[in-house]
């Protein structure tokens, strides 16, 4: 196969660049073309070559990974980002970081080589460098970002027309929505534009590992208004919260004294993932919620249709989906849009706007 897609591999141990390596040369639709042991020599190829895709790890001497995005950001350097991140709180942190500078995804590092060695790992790895490097976006975004005091007052304006507009709509209202690849930065562009008088819940599914959830909770509830939490076994669903499915667990909603809650349960990996949305698209059938606003937002394969579908059938649904311009990858989207029972395809800085107008305030 020609025209393999030149990959640009940056760690500083001399085992992990082989070992990516490897997997990386072991696809026919990849060529490892060039290394770098750390970030100050990344950044000097990256200044005069261009790469299909750059494997970056985190923790380096002289440059970090963080350093390296942020390098790359102010000199508007372009490139497809995956970040190769270690399993600690603290690794976690620093990915919801790297992400927020323009890394597209991430792959766990194991601690064990042996499992970095085995097909589970090699196959998630390059499922994920495929959908790096044809993502629509690189690390510099081409949509300028609203700053934060337009958007507060936007959303305001919002929430009072809302309030006048909206006719008394009885019943019980619900916000489920699924991301994958590129969903934690899209949620930056949704989350913190949600007011905190939404007369919703807000269920998310966004494919992550263990451990990683909890800190992309954390960060959403930091620049929101909204109180954005990882959802816990027994939460009762409230107002104007979010709920963040923990990684390596399926999240449902139940019923239990008329009342909504979260739990969990453990069955295999669906669609590949775990958390997998359509769990909880199908665990809604039986809620007592009357509407459910079914939000789809960038992610590679597809995740989510398959609940809608079977939601459809027994519930009130309105679907909005992210818009192709505006998804990193636009498989998911893709997916439910072509089941025809999509309402609105918007892009990704209307989509609060659009929660708030089908959900109201209180």
């Amino acid at each position: 196969m020609t025209n393999k897609k030149k990959i640009l591999v940056v760690d500083d141990s001399a085992l992990m660049r082989r070992l990516m390596c490897d997997i990386i040369n072991s696809d026919e639709r990849f060529q490892v073309v060039e290394q770098a042991y750390d970030g100050q020599a990344a950044y000097e190829l990256l200044k005069k070559n261009q790469y299909d895709g750059v494997v970056l790890d985190v923790n380096m001497p002289k440059i970090n990974g963080i350093q390296l995005l942020q390098m790359l950001q102010k000199d508007k350097i372009r490139a497809r980002i995956m970040m190769a991140s270690t399993d600690t709180r603290e690794g976690a942190k620093v990915t919801m970081e790297a992400l927020e500078l323009g890394a597209i995804e991430f792959i766990e590092k194991p601690a064990n080589v042996i499992y970095l060695k085995g097909s589970e790992f090699r196959d998630k790895f390059i499922n994920i460098l495929q959908a790096v490097v044809t993502s629509r976006q690189t690390n510099i975004s081409a949509i300028p970002s609203i700053p934060r005091a337009t958007q507060e007052e936007n959303t305001r304006k919002l929430v009072s027309l809302v309030r006048k507009s909206q006719p008394s709509i009885g019943g019980q209202k619900i916000v489920a929505l699924a991301c994958s690849t590129g969903g934690p930065k899209a949620l930056q562009s949704v989350v913190p534009r949600l007011p905190a008088e939404l007369a919703a819940p807000v269920l998310i599914v966004q494919h992550m590992p263990i451990g990683f959830t909890q800190s992309l909770a954390e960060r959403l509830n930091l620049l929101s208004k909204v109180t954005v939490k990882e959802a816990a076994e027994g939460d009762v669903l409230e107002n104007g919260t979010v709920y963040i499915s923990k990684g390596g667990k399926h999240m449902n909603v139940s019923t239990r004294g008329g009342r909504s809650t979260i739990t969990y349960t453990d069955e295999p990996p669906r669609e590949g993932v775990k958390p997998c949305a359509n769990y909880m698209y199908e665990s809604l059938k039986n809620s007592n919620y009357t509407q459910i606003v079914c939000v789809v937002l960038t992610g590679m394969g597809a995740d989510g249709t398959e609940g809608i579908v079977h939601l459809e059938t027994s519930k009130k649904i309105h679907i909005i989906a992210q818009d192709e311009t505006t998804s990193t990858v636009y498989g998911m989207p893709k997916a439910i849009v072509n089941t025809g029972l999509v309402n609105q395809i918007v892009p990704l800085d209307d989509v609060a706007q659009e929660i708030i107008m089908n959900v109201g305030v209180k």
